[in-house]
């Protein structure tokens, strides 16, 4: 069967969304401007509040008005939020800057998922969606890996040049959510926005899976993606900022490759035990890492994204299973909102951990609340094993 247009365009919107060359030292950039870990950190806070308080409407919006006008909405505000950055004199511009990338995410979250799986649903291909959620996932994470490398070269020279630069590939994006077309599949529209909700909160509550899989996936992406953030300052105490970068690199080429095995993956194994397996990985390496700094310990934390991939698929494909149509971008967006709400937390929790007692200490506090979600994920495979 024939791959919709919109799959070889997403293609390009992944690479060029996430070719940011301050990735994974953005952290070190928001400390110099700020002044503290605790108010550095407390810009990603700001921008997961912004998400989480724009998720459900934009969820909303998806489902009723198209995706093509979301995807582009998202665009608009991604060149928004790096531009804003770049300017970056103060905290309060950051403070701005935050707001329009959490809108730029609670657009593009639900959202995207939803175009691709009714992009492939109009062709014929709905259940390869796994399989082209792991390949096009994977180009997020090449390009993070071309960014991140380059990026640390360049921010020993010049921080500001680096944002600035990072703002031209978002406005890429932006050009080509313009060629992006609805996929002619049929929605039934609720007129009611507050049935809508209602409808979507009632599956949340009855479906045991979805709420089970959900409370997991907000627990391991909330600390996960702190601690993925705050890393790059505990990497400075061992590396020079230069060869961060390098680390990072290592990190997302592992990501990458693990997004485009992902479906073959998922085929062979249970997708429950596999974000286990992937959670109880990491916490393990990364607590040997933090407690035994070395020189390895980066190159060591960067092994644990080989199973970050196939886990965001696999918690992905297991919940696309369970939601209905009319709710699919809703039920995503309710999750996402989870996630943002917890990230918003931990993260600025962990930037006033890290000014008291160091960033070795406080990413070992970070793999002990990971457990929790391992735990949860543990009970989504009792129930599997019951059903």
């Amino acid at each position: 069967m024939s791959v919709h247009k919109n799959v070889r365009l997403l293609a390009w919107f992944n690479f060029f969304t996430d070719f940011k060359l301050y990735a994974g030292i953005l952290i070190i950039y928001f400390t110099q401007i700020t002044g503290s870990l605790a108010l550095g950190m407390s810009i990603f806070s700001i921008s997961s509040i912004s998400h989480a308080i724009f998720e459900v409407p934009t969820g909303i919006f998806s489902d009723r008005i198209g995706r093509k006008n979301t995807i582009t909405l998202g665009a608009l505000c991604s060149v928004l939020y790096a531009v804003v950055f770049a300017i970056g004199t103060s905290y309060w511009i950051l403070f701005l800057g935050a707001i329009f990338f959490g809108l730029s995410e609670a657009f593009y979250s639900g959202n995207n998922d939803a175009l691709l799986h009714d992009s492939l649903k109009e062709t014929g291909n709905k259940h390869e969606y796994a399989a082209y959620l792991g390949k096009l996932s994977s180009l997020f994470q090449a390009a993070l890996a071309i960014s991140a490398l380059i990026g640390s070269i360049i921010a020993s020279y010049s921080f500001s040049l680096v944002i600035w630069l990072s703002a031209f590939s978002q406005f890429i994006c932006l050009i080509i959510s313009f060629f992006i077309t609805e996929p002619k599949v049929k929605i039934q529209k609720t007129t009611n926005i507050y049935s809508h909700i209602k409808d979507a909160v009632k599956l949340f509550i009855q479906n045991k899976k979805i709420r089970f899989m959900s409370i997991g996936s907000m627990i391991s992406f909330a600390i996960g993606e702190a601690s993925f953030q705050f890393q790059a300052v505990f990497y400075k105490t061992i590396w020079p900022l230069w060869a961060i970068g390098g680390a990072k690199t290592l990190s997302y080429v592992g990501a990458a490759s693990s997004f485009y095995l992902s479906g073959k993956i998922i085929k062979k194994f249970n997708e429950v035990k596999i974000l286990i397996i992937g959670n109880l990985y990491s916490r393990i390496i990364n607590t040997i890492s933090v407690l035994l700094p070395s020189v390895i310990s980066p190159i060591l934390m960067s092994s644990t994204s080989l199973f970050y991939g196939v886990t965001k698929v696999s918690t992905s494909s297991y919940l696309q299973k369970q939601f209905t149509p009319n709710q699919r971008a809703t039920m995503e967006s309710l999750r996402s909102l989870g996630e943002s709400v917890l990230f918003a937390i931990l993260a600025f929790l962990l930037g006033l951990i890290g000014d008291n007692i160091g960033p070795a200490k406080t990413l070992f506090v970070a793999q002990i609340i990971a457990l929790i979600g391992t735990y949860i994920y543990w009970q989504t495979l009792k129930l599997e094993k019951k059903n």
